[in-house]
This record gives structure tokens, sequence and C-alpha cells, in this order.
């Protein structure tokens, strides 16, 4: 049993207490009493609207499905299908153009353009991997993945193969050459680079004295003029390294003594607590408040084992840089924004006084905004300009991002906060937040930092809105159909109509595929090309290679170029991916059963049985895929409308599952943690949340995942007490 102690009229964990009160607050300025107090009366204030607003999702989502199953069998027209929207008001009048005034945005947000990293906060070494990700090794993101091929005996070995090494060496010196051009030269044939007078000079192997092409390219430098260590190098407002030592492991070999290229690579940190944790309790919530307290505070550590050594990883310090005029310093670390959870869930860690439990993404907003205190009151290592940075998910809609924002201006008052520091990141994730974008952004448009297509939820919230238009094409289809490329392109316009540039972020989604760097370093050249500012990475690797793509495209420059698409994508963003006349043959749907419950049971498995939220699941082919509960709604929703439709049987999915959980089982035995879940199906927790996922998918509140990941890992965790 949760011991609760009573504050204000609240009963709370006292697990939350005792963090809250003896670690969160002193030196915040906001005393204990008030903190409850303030707490007690915005949930008095907010619950009931909360609610109103969940209930408006469901009346829509009836009346969607009414209009499908009253048109079953005819051609709906699109014109006919929109002015029905309109009218139950799913989508609202657009009112005139305007700008966001967001004010004290750091430049990472508004002026710089490049990678964003999501990471769960419930995993210190993981947090402080993410954060400290501002800056990253271009030779080992190269090296150790397959950016670079091993045709020609460039295989990774046990021990440094230099056949591999040279293939990194020649590619850093193309990028040089590429986004820092020397004067009748190459980066290839550089036998030194010196500082004289403040400039830069390099000396090619002939003794020839040259230098960069563009001279405002060079920053500054470390080490000695004669013998720098490092010289700073800027593009597209981006930094580079190039570290010299020739004493070091590859600049020992190296004709100009270049040990490594640094590269300034995540310039923003997502700290979640949402999508890829598994915090159901207390206990849980506490986990990931005081990892973002250690992070704000700045004292955040982590202590682990890597090939049989202890080591300990800390935050990084800033960087600090010599030049003609004294100093110049660079931050050593991401600027990091916390995701809330949005507006569904409750959370058992606080009760009202009628004992029922408190929207989570309320408590949310008053814990991280308050831990933030810490940074932007004490020692502002992650925010200069006094900000706190709230990513907010699955929101439907501008009454909820309204919402969002009420809830911020009440909790700035608490808190003693100045009114618009806490500053939103709007998840364009639910269609009714797409169709409804501009006004979406208006409603926020004191806060707004960030705009993000978050095509995963997205794809799920499509399929469930769609239940009962008929059945949808197969997964992997669904990224080329019509729907979402408007999505994407939409978001670009609209962001640039509100005026975003140079002012927030217009973001785009994941890379889900961790393992295959090489192509991703072919297809997410694709964002900044679109005129996305930055797109988000699963690794502090991936961060680094994506940099690359923004040396090679100016992202405001293509935004210049793209403020002037009058395009309307409405039509094309409700064109519902239904399969028309789908004739698949049974092999066809029993693989796309297959691959839709391998991801679902090895996500799942690893949820209910360790807590773990983020997990790298092998799809049907083997290849890893970062699974979460965004990538699990689209799998379970996908299943759910299969069999609505017919596509296939009750006992079909069952079967379909015990063979899948067969095969996660054999995936996971060398995992000492793994409960296998095929060794007794009737009590495997996991087994039945996967199933539960699909046959209850019509009725879960918007396909999401959540309420049966938590109600199961809840009845595991109390077995265990």
């Amino acid at each position: 049993m949760t011991k609760r102690l009573n504050r204000s009229n609240l009963q709370i964990s006292e697990t939350l207490v005792n963090f809250i009160e003896n670690e969160a607050l002193p030196n915040t300025n906001v005393s204990a009493e008030r903190f409850w107090n303030k707490l007690e009366l915005i949930l008095n204030q907010f619950v009931p609207l909360n609610q109103k607003l969940l209930e408006t999702r469901s009346i829509m989502k009836n009346q969607i499905d009414s209009f499908y199953l009253e048109n079953t069998g005819k051609t709906i027209n699109q014109d006919q299908y929109i002015n029905f929207l309109r009218k139950i008001n799913y989508i609202v009048p657009v009112g005139n153009n305007f700008s966001i005034e967001t004010q004290n945005v750091d430049p990472e947000l508004a002026l710089k353009a490049g990678p964003q990293l999501v990471v769960p906060v419930t995993n210190a070494r993981y947090a402080l991997n993410a954060a400290n990700a501002r800056w990253g090794s271009l030779y080992d993101a190269l090296y150790g993945t397959d950016a670079i091929s091993e045709e020609g005996n460039a295989q990774k070995t046990s021990s440094y193969n230099p056949l591999r090494g040279k293939k990194v060496v020649d590619y850093g010196r193309d990028f040089l050459d590429k986004n820092f051009k020397l004067e009748n030269s190459s980066h290839k044939d550089v036998k030194t680079y010196k500082i004289e007078n403040g400039n830069l000079i390099i000396k090619s192997n002939d003794n020839a004295n040259t230098q960069l092409s563009d001279t405002n390219q060079y920053v500054g430098y470390q080490g000695s003029e004669d013998n720098p260590s490092c010289i700073l190098l800027k593009n597209n407002n981006l930094h580079v390294e190039i570290l010299i030592n020739k004493n070091g492991n590859i600049g020992s070999t190296d004709n100009a003594g270049i040990d490594d290229i640094i590269i300034e690579s995540a310039l923003t940190t997502i700290q979640d607590c949402e999508d890829s944790v598994a915090t159901v309790d207390a206990e849980d919530k506490v986990l990931a408040y005081k990892n973002w307290l250690g992070l704000m505070k700045g004292n955040l550590e982590d202590t682990f084992e890597k090939n049989g050594k202890m080591l300990t990883r800390k935050l990084n310090q800033d960087k600090i840089y010599l030049t003609s005029n004294g100093e110049y310093k660079l931050p050593g670390r991401s600027v990091m924004l916390i995701r809330n959870v949005g507006h569904l869930m409750t959370n058992p860690a606080i009760l009202m006084s009628n004992g029922e439990e408190i929207p989570e993404g309320i408590m949310d907003a008053m814990i991280t905004s308050m831990i933030a205190i810490h940074d932007i009151k004490n020692n502002q290592m992650n925010s200069r300009t006094g900000s706190v940075y709230i990513v907010k998910p699955k929101m439907h809609g501008p009454e909820e991002v309204k919402f969002a924002c009420d809830i911020f201006s009440a909790v700035e008052e608490a808190l003693h906060l100045e009114k618009y520091t806490l500053k939103i990141g709007i998840m364009d994730e639910e269609r009714r937040t797409t169709v409804n974008l501009k006004e979406c952004i208006r409603a926020a448009k004191e806060r707004t930092v960030f705009i993000n297509t978050g095509f995963l939820d997205r794809t799920g919230d499509e399929i469930h809105t769609a239940m009962e238009a008929g059945p949808i094409i197969p997964k992997g289809d669904i990224k080329n159909a019509k729907w979402i490329s408007a999505y994407e392109n939409n978001n670009v316009k609209i962001g640039l109509e509100c005026g975003l540039s140079g002012k927030a972020q217009i973001g785009k989604g994941m890379w889900a595929m961790p393992d295959l760097m090489n192509e991703m370093l072919k297809q997410k050249i694709n964002h900044p090309k679109s005129g996305a500012n930055t797109s988000w990475v699963p690794s502090p690797t991936a961060a680094t290679l994506h940099a690359l793509h923004y040396h090679e495209v100016d992202v405001f420059n293509v935004q210049k170029q793209k403020s002037n698409d009058k395009n309307d994508y409405l039509i094309d963003i409700l064109d519902v991916p239904v399969s028309k006349g789908h004739n698949w043959s049974q092999e066809e749907i029993q693989k796309e059963m297959d691959n839709n419950a391998q991801g679902i049971l090895g996500y799942v498995v690893r949820w209910i049985d360790q807590g773990v939220g983020c997990s790298k699941v092998p799809d049907i082919n083997n290849i890893g895929l970062m699974e979460d509960r965004a990538t699990c709604r689209i799998s379970s929703q996908h299943l759910t409308n299969w069999m609505r439709h017919g596509i296939f049987t009750k006992d079909q999915l069952v079967v379909t599952l015990k063979k899948m959980a067969k095969i996660v089982d054999d995936q996971n035995k060398n995992d000492l943690n793994y409960i296998p879940m095929s060794k007794d199906f009737e009590n495997s927790l996991a087994f039945k949340a996967s199933l539960d996922l699909i046959i209850e998918g019509t009725v879960s509140p918007s396909g999401y995942t959540e309420p049966i990941l938590h109600k199961r890992r809840l009845e595991l965790k109390s077995m265990l007490d």
C-alpha cells in the first residue's frame, strides 16, 4: 500500500512529498505550504476543464464514426467530408494572419538549425549522454557505424583497423573541403594550421601558405598560436573543432596531426517524461523528476561499468577558445526541453480530496517547472535567457493548446515566475491539431518555441479517427500516402506563415532505425531541405551524423524560399488512407499481422515486466527499430482496424500473437531479467496487455496505448509488493 500524507486537501504519496519538500523546493523561493496550496487551487480550477476537453474528443470521434457508418458503401466527396468536419467544429474557422510574439528564446531554438535528441529522462546515463551530445566526434560516429562501408577490408574489428581508419579520415577531409573551402588547396594537403596576427594560416605540403576561402569561418583556437590543439570553425552558424595532436592515436599517423573532428551536434535535447518512459506511480515519477532536478542543478551524475572499467558521467563544462579579441565561449551541453505528458492520463501519485487521481499533465507542469527554477534563477547553465521549455504532446485542437497555456499561466503565478517564462513546444501529432495548426499556434502565440510533426503518433491518430472508414492500407505503404506529405508540408508552411523563422523551431520526426546510419545520411537530409530547422534523432551518434546535413543545407535560406507557399494542403491532409478495392493474399495478410504483432510484443513485454519505455525491437526483416508508445500505437491500431473490417479473425490474431511471442522470447533469451511470455500465456501480463491493445483498440481513447499499459504495469507492481 502506498503511504500518503495530507497536504492542503490533497492526499500525496510520501515518496513524492519527501522529494518535493526535501530535495526539489529548497533554494527555489517557493515554500512547501505555497506549493501545495497553489497546486490544489490549480487542480480545482482545471480538472473539470480537463475532463470537458476529453469528453469533446469522445463526442467528435463518435460523430465521425457515425458519419462513416451512415455512408457505408457510398463514395464520400471530399467537400462533403470537410463541410461535415466544419459543422461539428472539428475544423475551426481560420483567423487573420499573425506572427508569434515569443520573447527570451535561446539561439539554439531560434537562430540555429541542427539535430534534436530525444531521450528518456528516467535513465540518468542516457539523459547525461544526451545533454552532452552538443558535441560529438565525427571520427567515432563514422568508424563505429555503417556510415562507412566495410568494403576493401575496412571491417569493424576488435582492434583498430587502419584501412577503416583511412576511410574515416578521408571522409572527414571531404567534409572540411566541402564546407570550409581553402583557396587553391585541399585540407587533404595541409601540413600545419597556425595562428598569426589573429588569422588562421594554413600551410600545405609544398610549404605554400593558404587560407579559408571565407576567412569569416575561422572563429578561434585552443593551445598556442604556433602549436594550436584546436581550431574552431563555423558554417551555417554551426561550429566545428579540428583537434590537433601529433601524439594522438590518429594524429600521430596524420600529415597535419589531426586527431579528430568534433561536430556541434545536438543543439537541443528533449528530456522525455512521456512516450519513451514507463512512469505509472509516484516511485516512477520521482525517478524522472529527480533526474530532471540533477540536470537543472547541474549536478546529475551516473556511475556505470563499461569494458571492465567504472566510469562516472557528469555534465560537460562550457568550452573556451582564444581570439584576437579575447575569449570566445560556447556551451558544452544541449539546451534541454522537458516533455510533459498530455491531457489524457491520471496518476495515483496525488489524489484529490474525493480520492480521484489527478491529471498527470497538470502534475508535470507544476513540478517540472518548479524544478527548472534551479536553472533559470540560480545558474542558467541550460537557458541563458531564463526560459523553461516544455514540449506538450497529444493535444487535439486549439482549445487544448489554450488549456495548456492557461495552466502555464497559473503555474507561473504559483511559482513567482514572470509571465511567459514557460514556453510551449506544440506537437503536431494529432489530426485535429494538424487541420487547425494555425489556430493552435495563435492560442500560444506568446509562448510557442516549437512545432513538430510527430508523424508516428499522427499515423496512429489517422488510423483511429478513420476506424470505421474501411481497412487501412498496409503499414509500410502509409508513409507514401498522399496525406502524410501534405501534413509535413503544411507544418512548415503554417510555421513560416506564423512567423516562427528566427523565433522558434520547426521540427520533423524521429529516425527510428539507429543501426542504419548510412541510410539516415541519405534520407534525413530531406528534413532541412523541407525547411525544418530541427529534426529528431535517437542517439548522440545519430546527432553527430545528422548535423552534417545542416552544414550542407542553409535551412534559413530554404525557409525564405518557402515563405511564399500558397498551397492549400487541407484536402490532401484529409485524404484517408483507406484501401480501395484491396485484394490481399492470405500470405500478405499474415506477413502484416506478424510484423505488427512482433513490434507490439517486443515493446510491451519490456514495458510491462521491466518498466522500459523505449526499446530497440527487431522487425520482421530483423532490422532493429526504436519502439515507443507512438510506434506501438500504430501497430496496435492497424491490427484493430483490419480485424474490425474482417481482414482476419480474433482467433487468427491470438494464434499470430502466440507464434510471435515465442520469437520475441527467443530474441530476448540472453536477458537475465526477461520473463518469457510463451511459458504461460494465461498469466503473462505482457501478453495480455498486447492482446488488450488490439481487442480494445476501437474504444481506447484516441487509440492511445497508455491506459492499458499503465493498468497492466500497476497490476504487476502490486503483485511484486
